[in-house]
């Protein structure tokens, strides 16, 4: 995911020091938001799962701290580095969707008179 979002930012980069204009700079707008929708779908299925991991995380951790065991400790100690991976992946998702709202807002300007 993180290796399309960093090519998908070169071709944008690309095209945009090219200069486009008129309808091929609508065209490119286009073809921009349209992975937009596809990385805020990806972006909201993510948040969904880390949620439930988080939630899941913290009902094992309770039940760990009133019925101690390998088993339940061993369980919180994977969702605690599982919620921590998601955690961090959702905020370069969250990231990368703020720099391509960055990315159409410039393609915006160049449209303007």
């Amino acid at each position: 995911m993180i290796k399309m979002i960093k090519r998908h930012e070169r071709y944008m980069a690309e095209r945009l020091e090219k200069n486009p204009e008129g309808a091929a700079l609508d065209e490119l707008l286009d073809y921009h938001e349209t992975w937009i929708r596809r990385l805020q779908h990806e972006r909201l299925a993510h948040l969904i799962v880390m949620l439930f991991v988080c939630l899941f995380f913290l009902l094992v951790l309770a039940y760990s701290l009133g019925h101690f065991s390998t088993a339940a400790v061993g369980l919180t100690v994977m969702l605690l580095a599982l919620s921590i991976a998601y955690i961090f992946h959702y905020y370069r998702l969250e990231n990368a969707v703020q720099r391509w709202y960055a990315i159409s807002d410039r393609i915006r300007s160049k449209r303007l008179p």
